[in-house]
């Protein structure tokens, strides 16, 4: 089912990325989605499991480290993981950009990640990418994907 969900999602962002115009977005369409965003991340490094779930939609689908999770199956599973990781770990986005059409958007980041967690030295570097629709006037996560590596010794 989860993948289903993925598929859908993936399909119907298609012809909308592929439509996507160069003119620059209005600050409703790049703030709206980006500040949820922002939140997220905010109410990881807080501590706020109950915000951080409030952003993501009742059918969102997270995909990190090979696996696919339900919002259900990440706030029992994974969610803590990822808040432990946002406090112990400095996060830089960089390059982060977000393309809007109608009531969907979509964002990607590069990320930077240093610090440690749990007795092991942490240097990796990310990317992520977040689908989020507008629903009785509220941006809401759809998707998230993460996918990271370790940076090599003396690189950044």
């Amino acid at each position: 089912m989860i993948m289903s969900i993925v598929k859908v999602l993936l399909i119907a962002s298609v012809p909308t990325l592929l439509s996507v115009s160069n003119a620059a977005p209005n600050e409703e369409q790049s703030t709206g989605p980006l500040s949820t965003l922002h939140a997220f991340h905010a109410a990881l490094a807080h501590s706020d499991a109950k915000a951080a779930l409030a952003l993501l939609a009742e059918d969102a689908v997270i995909l990190e480290a090979g696996s696919a999770q339900t919002r259900d199956e990440y706030a029992g599973e994974h969610l803590g993981e990822d808040i432990a990781f946002a406090i112990a770990v400095q996060t830089t986005r960089i390059n982060e950009a977000v393309r809007h059409e109608g009531n969907l958007a979509w964002a990607t980041a590069t990320t930077h990640a240093q610090g440690n967690l749990n007795g092991h030295k942490i240097d990796s570097t990310g990317v992520e990418l977040v689908v989020l629709t507008k629903q009785e006037g509220k941006w809401r996560i759809r998707a998230i994907h993460w996918s990271s590596h370790a940076n090599k010794s003396g690189q950044k």
